[in-house]
C-alpha cells in the first residue's frame, strides 16, 4: 500500500472538486496559495478562457499590503478577494463557483472567499 504525499492528497481533492464543478456550468473562481502569495483566477464555464485574474504578487496589490513579503497573511488574502470580484463584476460574472483546489477552508482561502461575497458575487 502507498502513502499519498499531502500536495498528492491536495491535488486528488480538487480533482472530485473540479468534476463537480463542471455538473453546475457556471464560472469557477479558483484559489491557490502558497507561502509568500495567494492567487485568485475566474475560469469561463467551458474551462476554456481566464476571465479575470487577482493576486499578491501584482504590483498594485504589493505596494498597498506595504511592500513584498507581506502577500501570505489573511489582510492580503481579504484584499485579493475584493480585486478579483471587482474584475469579475466588471467582465460581466456574477455567479461562481468556489473552487479551492483542494485546499482547507480556512484562513487564507476563507478570508479570500468572504471578501469576494462582500464584493458581490454569488457562490
Amino acid at each position: 500500500m502507498t502513502t499519498l504525499t499531502k500536495k498528492a492528497q491536495r491535488l486528488r481533492r480538487s480533482r472530485q472538486t473540479r468534476i463537480r464543478i463542471a455538473t453546475q456550468g457556471v464560472a469557477r473562481l479558483t484559489v491557490n496559495r502558497t507561502n509568500l502569495h495567494i492567487y485568485a483566477t475566474v475560469i469561463s464555464d467551458d474551462g476554456t478562457k481566464v476571465i479575470a485574474t487577482a493576486s499578491t504578487a501584482e504590483a498594485e496589490l504589493r505596494t498597498s499590503l506595504g511592500g513584498s513579503g507581506k502577500g501570505g497573511n489573511a489582510a492580503a488574502a481579504t484584499a485579493v478577494g475584493k480585486r478579483i470580484a471587482e474584475k469579475a463584476k466588471a467582465a460581466g460574472v456574477e455567479k461562481v463557483a468556489f473552487d479551492r483546489a483542494g485546499f482547507a477552508y480556512h484562513g487564507r482561502v476563507k478570508a479570500l472567499a468572504e471578501a469576494a461575497r462582500e464584493a458581490g458575487l454569488q457562490f
